[in-house]
């Protein structure tokens, strides 16, 4: 019996508005993981980020990893829309090539910020003072108190899930490419945020 080939599979989409007031709104995007890579503690989860906390794990990531070049973002944009279609895949896309680069670069993987970023719902603020060890809680501890919902994939390979993770009906996983197929131009309500510890 032969061993399967490790895999990382990552997802940018499904873009959500926030909106704070009148004049105020941010966008997050949902992010699919799929892997069966020893490095993480989950094979499968979906987390939602903004763009500005792309940002801070790129910062982060350059901090740690001085002698490897971080990919680049998609760039900020002060007149970016919604309604701009174009954009939004420009954006979504960006990221996704952002974290698929990222997640193929073995020396990253070990660090904590990135697993934290994928794998759990604290905020930035939250995630350094876990990765630094001055949270309540440990990476792991985070990671696994996180209730996320799982990108399955389609072939029945139940070895690999998680036990507290469900299926969702519009995520279809392409046995081909690895990622789970959505609706990018959705725009549900957002749910609050939850806040622990």
């Amino acid at each position: 019996m032969t061993p399967k080939e490790e895999f990382i599979s990552v997802f940018v989409g499904n873009p959500r508005l926030h909106k704070h007031g009148h004049w105020r709104a941010h966008v997050d995007y949902e992010i699919c993981l799929h892997t069966n890579s020893m490095c993480f503690r989950k094979k499968a989860s979906t987390v939602r980020r903004r763009y500005r906390e792309f940002v801070w794990l790129r910062r982060s990531l350059e901090q740690n990893a001085l002698i490897i070049e971080i990919p680049k973002l998609p760039p900020w944009n002060p007149f970016f829309s919604l309604r701009n279609v174009e954009q939004v895949r420009q954006r979504m896309k960006g990221l996704q090539e952002f974290l698929a680069t990222v997640l193929h670069t073995p020396l990253l993987l070990s660090d904590s910020r990135l697993h934290l970023f994928l794998q759990s719902d604290l905020s930035v603020k939250k995630m350094q003072r876990c990765a630094l060890g001055k949270a309540r809680y440990t990476v792991a501890e985070a990671i696994q108190r996180f209730d996320s919902v799982c990108v399955t994939p389609l072939e029945d390979d139940k070895a690999s899930r998680d036990s507290d993770c469900e299926r969702y009906d519009f995520y279809r996983l392409s046995e081909k490419q690895g990622r789970c197929r959505v609706d990018p131009m959705r725009l549900p309500a957002a749910p609050p945020r939850r806040a622990w510890a």
